[in-house]
């Protein structure tokens, strides 16, 4: 049956449900990580500024292209029915002009940076673009979704430093624990999905192997992540206060777990969006603290 669109709406508001503005939180953080960690501190404000302006940018030109090229799975989706492309709060048009603007912003924003960030920003648009096709071919996908998410902190490694040089490992290794923490957490969202995937021909770990399989593997990768926090710590030389805010973040990491289970997905939104903002926010204000402490006594 065909679903009945009401016209177009105007004004921001459309556009930032579109693109979840507000869920920024779950990859500005580990940016900004990374370029307080290459600047050992602070960066240069009009460093910092280009690099919320592209992270911002990149991700909105990627939750538009994925809401774009998702429509007819969403029109068919009990949970997603009420999305903006498929309710006809915008159109195709305007969403297509959103991801346009926002990529160029995300290109000249990084070239603004230095050329090397300029040159890595094209690869780093394909691979943010291609996460969207990979839930027809691959269960993988949750990986790539991981992958786009930990390309922030190396990326904003490279727009303080300007060149590869430093000890590179410790930008790894925090986009390694992204990797591992989102690919963890997405897991627990593809549950709610599971009979509609498998239905659809779509790919995922729920759909493939399971409810059970899936939040096991969750929490596998969730205590990957704390181990590479902690491999982050002692590699970057970072004091007590981060090492408290990874403590944290393991314990809400446990509590998400807690609210979720194979027959009981009720609490995911407060599960997948409450709890790892906090832990978004909690290790960068924890960094950023440390590294001020470190300084401060320096000084």
């Amino acid at each position: 049956m065909a679903r009945i669109q009401g016209p177009a709406q105007r004004g921001l508001a459309p556009y930032l449900r579109l693109v979840a503005f507000q869920h920024s939180v779950f990859a500005l953080p580990f940016a900004l990580q990374g370029a307080w960690l290459a600047a050992r501190g602070v960066p240069p404000a009009r460093v910092l500024v280009l690099i919320v302006v592209c992270a911002v940018a990149a991700r909105t030109a990627a939750m538009a292209f994925n809401r774009l090229v998702d429509v007819p799975y969403d029109a068919r989706n009990p949970r997603t029915v009420q999305r903006e492309l498929v309710s006809g709060a915008l159109d195709r048009g305007r969403v297509a002009a959103l991801i346009a603007a926002s990529a160029a912003v995300f290109v000249a924003g990084a070239y603004a940076l230095n050329p090397l960030c300029g040159a890595l920003a094209w690869p780093v648009l394909a691979v943010l673009f291609a996460y969207s096709f990979t839930k027809r071919f691959t269960w993988l996908a949750h990986g790539f979704l991981g992958l786009s998410l930990g390309l922030a902190p190396p990326a904003a490694w490279l727009a303080v430093r300007g060149v590869l040089e430093g000890d590179l490992l410790v930008p790894l290794l925090l986009a390694a624990a992204v990797l591992a923490w989102v690919s963890g957490f997405d897991l627990i969202y593809a549950c709610q999905d599971e009979e509609f995937d498998r239905q659809s021909g779509l790919q995922s770990v729920p759909a493939r192997f399971g409810r059970a399989a899936a939040l096991a593997l969750s929490r596998g990768l969730h205590v990957a992540t704390v181990m590479l926090l902690l491999a982050l710590w002692w590699r970057a030389d970072l004091g007590w206060i981060y090492l408290a805010s990874i403590t944290l973040a393991a314990a809400l990491l446990i509590w998400e777990h807690s609210l979720v289970s194979p027959r009981d997905l009720s609490r995911v939104d407060m599960a997948f969006f409450t709890l790892n903002g906090w832990v978004g926010v909690g290790l960068f204000v924890g960094l950023a603290l440390d590294l001020w402490l470190v300084s401060a006594g320096a000084a």
